[in-house]
């Protein structure tokens, strides 16, 4: 049994690639930056029971949404 699974790895892929289009599409910018920002201090106190390491690689990738769009809009891409 191999410790990397290519089927899994893409199943894992697309199942984040997912959830970062609908946090994309349902939360407004601001609170997807607190959002974001939670995840991460959440996921740095992963030791403790309820939360986990897995959090910061997804605040992480949550905080890049609001940062690719405030870059969009700065150089004058907006959406529309």
């Amino acid at each position: 049994m191999a410790l990397f699974d290519r089927d899994r790895i893409r199943a894992l892929w697309k199942r984040g690639r997912r959830v970062l289009v609908r946090i994309n599409q349902k939360v407004p910018p601001g609170l997807r930056l607190l959002l974001g920002l939670l995840l991460i201090v959440g996921g740095i106190l992963g030791f403790l029971p309820v939360l986990g390491f897995w959090m910061i690689p997804l605040g992480i990738a949550v905080v890049w949404l609001d940062i690719r769009a405030f870059r969009r809009i700065r150089n004058g891409r907006g959406r529309g």
